[in-house]
């Protein structure tokens, strides 16, 4: 295993060698002014250490001649060293004086114009020692050379540090896109990594095929994308299936984020670019992957920054790059983003992104493949079974049921069990759509009722009107930011929706209000979100759909909710009389709904009662037991077989 990491290791300095010309370094280079600090922190040091040094000798006394003849007739001294001028004089005692001789004159000399004995001196061991020598010179010359060389050193620090913050400068705009090695088995996907997303794989499967072999396609005259967009909604998987298509091919994977192309510096963003693309040249046949292109990939024009708006020519560099590939060059790029519409239109003609590949949100089967595989590794007890939890979580993407079975593993063990059961998948359903449970907030009697009744009136709404989704449960347990809430669920998956649904849907979502205000005669804050969805799904109605009469089948704005043709929020792009017009129409169908819901509720007051009854005695009901009060009210279930008349 250590021999494969080396060896994955090695791949990739050689690649990098191989595309940049010189080793990657990973270690952070420190400012220069971190530098320069460290580099006087060092002289300081270095001339303390000296100076201590210097200073730890004991000093010398230093004594005339005079004192030591009479040291050497009283027989006190027991050796002389004679270095040049200077002596060093060890006393029996052991102490160490020094003394300083006459210039060119000998010791002997000297002392006998001192009148010291003959005899005396001859007790005395007397040693000369030559001023030559390294030791001699270096002592000598040490406490100017020593300095000198100290400052020499620092200023070459600093400069050599300058040097460095120059190389980081021009190092500022290259790429700092991630690299994945073919033979990294850590981080390789593969199609079989991927669940669902079947027409992707197939239209994706044919850029694998020119990866691995580009001579077929070439020689026929065929002419492979350039550019690859990857369109679906967040969590869809399209990353995953990038590094997919990478892994398959068994080619360099280069992926950066758009926004790390755009650096408050214009031209940072434009150099960045220029470099990614030598690297991926270089490095062929390999994929570029940029991950939220809509970040430098919007409309251009806007005005926002002028003719120096740093994203416009990052983007301007995208276009230019793309568009000078050679056919025989095997380099992909592949982007990926939830909001194409926004993307400006030089992006998406041909020879640039040629081919756009959407991701749906995954259906019962797709759903049930992908809990497959982020269940391998998790111990499951006897009774979980996965195709109800794929029932159970439709409009779910691979990212929420991801997440899903990771909380029910998170539930198993917090309860210090070592298999998850089909009850901790069930609540973690609900934690991923609501949040948490809010055990700490607790309704009094109250609000306990008044909330039960909440809940019963979607529940009682859902269930008679007949384009409504049938109710899987109820429940007022605080979740998230919700006092309590009714989960509803579709019988079969279903890809459009039809205006007699949008009005049901609108009722459902009135049901508590309405039921609040005739039956407490007062309105709380807890309707503050149903009247923020029912209000927009009226909107959309009328401005999105062509589902007004009076207005007729025009789209006055885009599927973002935002004007269309890329105008800003505040730009309507109609007049105020057709604005006027919108609100009288969704004013009207709000008010047509609460009118439905409000005979619904006078009509099925005894079951309304029932059902909130259940509610403040058991907290939460689940579709059997709800269905079988309603049974007792006599109101007929929903079943599969009543969908025919939906569409």
């Amino acid at each position: 295993m250590r021999q494969m990491k080396e060896s994955l290791k090695k791949t990739k300095r050689v690649i990098i060698e191989k595309t940049r010309g010189k080793l990657p370094n990973g270690s952070r280079n420190p400012s220069p002014m971190h530098q320069a600090l460290l580099a006087i922190l060092t002289l300081l040091v270095l001339t303390s250490a000296y100076s201590l040094f210097s200073n730890s000798k004991p000093k010398i006394e230093e004594i005339p001649l005079s004192q030591l003849a009479q040291g050497i007739e009283r027989g006190e001294v027991s050796s002389i060293k004679v270095r040049g001028d200077k002596l060093s004089i060890m006393y029996g005692n052991g102490v160490e004086k020094s003394a300083a001789k006459e210039a060119g004159t000998a010791l002997s000399t000297t002392l006998k114009n001192y009148d010291v004995p003959a005899e005396a001196l001859s007790k005395v061991s007397i040693v000369v020692e030559n001023d030559q020598g390294f030791l001699f010179w270096f002592a000598s010359l040490a406490p100017i050379v020593l300095p000198i060389l100290f400052i020499i050193f620092f200023l070459w620090f600093l400069t050599r540090q300058v040097r460095g913050a120059g190389v980081q400068a021009f190092t500022f705009g290259q790429s700092k896109a991630r690299l994945t090695v073919p033979g990294d088995l850590s981080q390789k996907v593969t199609f079989k990594d991927v669940a669902g997303a079947r027409e992707a794989k197939e239209e994706l499967g044919e850029i694998v095929d020119f990866l691995k072999n580009p001579k077929k396609f070439l020689d026929i005259g065929a002419r492979i994308p350039k550019g690859i967009l990857l369109m679906g909604l967040p969590g869809t998987g399209k990353t995953l299936l990038a590094r997919a298509v990478a892994g398959e091919a068994g080619v360099s994977f280069f992926s950066i984020s758009g926004s790390e192309f755009v650096e408050m510096f214009v031209g940072v963003g434009a150099s960045r670019v220029r470099d990614l693309f030598q690297l991926a040249k270089k490095a062929a046949p390999a994929i570029i992957f940029v991950d939220e292109i809509d970040a430098v990939g919007r409309v251009r024009g806007t005005g926002v920054g002028g003719g120096n708006d740093e994203r416009e020519q990052t983007l301007n560099q995208i276009l230019v790059e793309l568009d000078g590939f050679e056919p025989n060059e095997k380099v992909i790029v592949m982007a990926a983003t939830n909001r194409p519409d926004v993307l400006d239109p030089a992006l998406l003609r041909p020879g640039r992104f040629d081919r756009r590949v959407t991701l749906d949100l995954p259906d019962r089967k797709d759903r049930q493949e992908i809990l497959s595989i982020h269940s391998r590794k998790k111990p499951f007890a006897e009774d979980v079974d996965l195709t109800l939890i794929a029932e159970r979580t439709p409009g779910f993407s691979g990212a929420d049921l991801y997440s899903l079975m990771n909380e029910g593993a998170i539930l198993a063990a917090r309860e210090n069990r070592t298999k998850i059961s089909q009850f901790d998948l069930i609540r973690s359903i609900e934690k991923v759509v609501l949040g948490p449970e809010r055990k700490s907030h607790i309704l009094s009697l109250k609000e306990k009722e008044l909330t039960a009744y909440h809940e019963a009136g979607h529940a009682l709404v859902a269930s008679v009107l007949p384009y409504a989704d049938p109710v899987h449960k109820i429940s007022i347990i605080s979740r998230g930011r919700a006092a309590g809430y009714t989960m509803k669920l579709p019988l079969e998956e279903r890809k459009l929706q039809s205006k007699k649904e949008f009005l049901d849907d609108i009722a459902v979502a009135l049901g508590g209000f309405v039921v609040e205000k005739n039956i407490y005669h007062d309105v709380t804050t807890g309707p503050s979100n149903d009247l923020q969805v029912s209000t927009a799904l009226a909107r959309d109605m009328v401005t999105k759909y062509g589902m007004s009469d009076k207005i007729g089948a025009i789209a006055l704005e885009s599927a973002g909710g935002k004007p269309l043709c890329g105008m800003g929020v505040g730009d309507n792009d109609y007049s105020e009389v057709v604005g006027a017009l919108i609100d009288s129409e969704v004013s009207k169908k709000m008010s047509d709904s609460i009118k439905k819901v409000e005979k619904i509720i006078k009509e099925h007051r005894k079951t309304l009662d029932a059902i909130a009854e259940r509610l403040v005695e058991k907290e939460s009901i689940e579709q059997k037991e709800f269905e079988e009060i309603l049974i007792a009210h006599g109101i007929t279930p929903k079943k599969k077989k009543d969908i025919e008349h939906q569409l």
